[in-house]
Parts: C-alpha cells; structure tokens; sequence
C-alpha cells in the first residue's frame, strides 16, 4: 500500500470529521435585547457574521484548513455565549 495514499485518505477523513462536526454545532446564537444591551447585542452580530465569514473561507479553501477553521467556529460560538452570560449578570445588577 502506498504512503502517499495512506496520509491522502487519513487527512480527507479527518476533513469530513471536522466539517460535520462544524455542520452539527451551527451558528452562533443572536439572542441578545438590542433594546436592553445594544453594545453587547452589537458585538454578538459581529460574531454571528465573522462565523459566516469563517465558513465561506473554509468553503473557498475546501474545508482543509488544519482544523483551525473549526477551532475559530467553536471560540466564536463560545464568545456569542459568554455575551450572552454577560448580559445576563447585567441584568442581575440593574
């Protein structure tokens, strides 16, 4: 069996794993009152259109981006979440 072929199919499967976990986790959420937060529900809609920024990349770069695309995905939906905590606290403090 050839190497080359080995590593080939290795990092295509890989590529298919990490795209359908990407697929499975969706986009950030954009649930924040810009009424009671318009700062923090700005910041959340940057998110929201980095993370379709990020997925037009992958797809213009055929999804083979050393799983950092995928990493980025996950911060993003993380960052949207903490926002979201964040404007929780807040309202706890009014």
């Amino acid at each position: 069996m050839n190497v080359r072929m080995v590593v080939l199919g290795t990092l295509a499967g890989a590529g298919l794993f990490v795209a359908g976990f990407t697929v499975a986790q969706g986009p950030p959420e954009q649930d924040i009152d810009p009424q009671i937060h318009p700062a923090l529900s700005a910041a959340q809609n940057l998110v929201a259109q980095s993370y379709r920024r990020l997925l037009e990349a992958q797809r213009a770069n055929d999804w083979d981006m050393n799983g950092h695309a995928a990493k980025a995905e996950d911060l993003l939906v993380r960052a949207s979440h903490e926002m979201k905590a964040a404007a929780l606290a807040a309202n706890r403090h009014r």
